[in-house]
């Protein structure tokens, strides 16, 4: 399996390499050369499996030959046999043929965990091999940074900062990560906004100077391709569970940075029957007005009762627009560059193809919170409010009632408990294993929006 870059001027890589890459060298994205494809029987044939095996036939034509059978079949056992629920990834009926797809049974409450719980275990198997030292740097609006954190603690040859948004994530989530004990962990709250950390993250990697030559910077935010990887797997594990391959299923998706969603994407180009993918977002409404309107047009960020989906750029989503431009390299480099400062428009027949897969609707905080208690209100089930988003988005933009409507359930309620209570209900306990995060101490370092206050910061750190 070899893998290009979505801008077409950077070297092909094995999947090892891209674990490893992160951003490609022309600043693009790396995705499969091909597609790996399935046959219904052979879906089929995968409906008894336990999760993890499941895993391994979805994600063993990714790897190639990157690590061995027994290798990949021991890591994806480790991974998801250390999550809450049996099933790893539960399915909760919420009405008539409707339902949520449980994610957040990881170690970290988030469906994150599927991702870069793999991804820790695969990153600390290939550097052991190899005898090499990195840097994880990496930003989170949210979730991202306790699951790469959680998942990469133990790694021997990693040093991991994470960038979040000062006093922007919920106090669960920063606790998350700034509780957690280890050398190798460096939290740095940056007095801006999550797309401000996102942008230094790509600057770190265009130009890697400041690691003087000695260590190179892996990524850990869906750019990364072993994460889309992983997420690609729970599409075929709800469908399996629901009749498929023989029914078509439609799935709506909180996103904010694409990812999520891009793997259900590749799941039907994978011979998945997915007969909708909804695009679920907050007023940072960007994606949703693009595949409405055709009209990509960056506004300024708006803090939200979701805020794990605070996002203006949405850096995956370069990923389907590859596919939009017939896999063209050089065109999708002009179009990304146009992207980056005008307001831009699609040829209408490229837009009409991806309608032909995706919707989309935005939900603003008012109606968040009247969808978490009116679904609590028809079943005692209790949303996140990211979920909650996916939940309205599915019942307002359905297309056929007799195929499923499976909403991601993205975090457990437990890490928002303003949104809770603003919807008039009691928030949960945190589970056992959280139950003192309270009084644990915490430990970050709140820098200046400046990119050379971070790499100076990194160099003191390492070196």
């Amino acid at each position: 399996m070899k893998y290009i870059s979505t801008r077409g001027q950077a070297p092909e890589l094995n999947f090892e390499d891209v674990l490893l890459t992160g951003l490609a060298s022309d600043g693009g994205l790396y995705v499969p050369k091909d597609i790996p494809q399935f046959s219904q029987e052979e879906i089929q044939s995968w409906a008894e499996l336990p999760y993890h095996e499941l895993a391994f036939k979805v994600i063993s034509p990714f790897v190639g030959d990157s690590f061995d059978e027994k290798t990949l079949k021991r890591i994806l056992k480790e991974t998801y046999t250390g999550f809450a629920h049996k099933a790893v990834a539960p399915l909760q009926q919420i009405d008539h043929n409707e339902y949520v797809l449980e994610l957040f049974h990881g170690p970290t409450l988030a469906f994150k965990d599927f991702a870069l719980q793999l991804l820790g275990r695969l990153l600390d198997e290939s550097l052991q091999k190899r005898d090499e030292k990195v840097v994880i740097m990496g930003a989170t609006s949210g979730d991202t940074g306790s699951a790469a954190i959680e998942g990469t603690k133990a790694c021997k040859n990693v040093d991991i900062f994470i960038l979040h948004p000062h006093n922007r994530v919920s106090e669960v989530q920063r606790r998350q990560m700034t509780t957690i004990k280890g050398d190798n962990i460096h939290n740095i709250a940056i007095e801006g906004n999550f797309d401000d950390c996102q942008q230094m993250i790509k600057q770190s990697f265009a130009d890697q100077s400041f690691l003087r030559g000695e260590r190179r910077l892996v990524a850990v935010n869906s750019i990364n391709w072993a994460r889309i990887v992983a997420q690609i797997v729970y599409y075929f594990y709800a469908s399996l569970n629901l009749g498929g391959p023989k029914r078509e299923m439609a799935f709506s998706v909180p996103t904010g940075n694409f990812g999520d969603i891009f793997a259900g994407y590749i799941a039907k180009k994978m011979g998945l029957p997915i007969k909708q993918l909804i695009v679920a977002t907050n007023k940072n409404d960007i994606l949703h007005r693009f595949l409405s309107k055709n009209l990509y047009e960056k506004h300024p960020l708006q803090h939200t009762l979701s805020p794990s989906m605070d996002i203006v750029v949405s850096s995956n989503f370069e990923r389907l627009l590859f596919d939009l431009e017939d896999r063209n390299g050089e065109k999708l480099a002009e179009l990304m560059e146009k992207m980056g400062s005008e307001t831009v428009s699609l040829d209408e027949a490229k837009m009409s193809k991806a309608r032909e897969l995706f919707d989309s609707y935005a939900v603003d905080d008012q109606t968040t919170s009247d969808t978490i208690k009116e679904v609590f209100e028809q079943s005692e089930y209790l949303l996140d409010p990211h979920t909650a988003i996916g939940v309205k988005a599915a019942r307002e933009t359905r297309r056929d009632m007799n195929i499923p409507m499976i909403t991601l359930g993205t975090a457990h309620p437990v890490k928002f408990t303003d949104a809770i209570k603003k919807a008039g209900l009691v928030s949960p306990s945190l589970p056992a294993h959280l139950s003192d995060l309270m009084e644990r101490e915490e430990k970050f370092s709140v820098l200046e929006n400046d990119l050379k206050a971070v790499h100076n910061f990194v160099e003191k750190t390492i070196f």
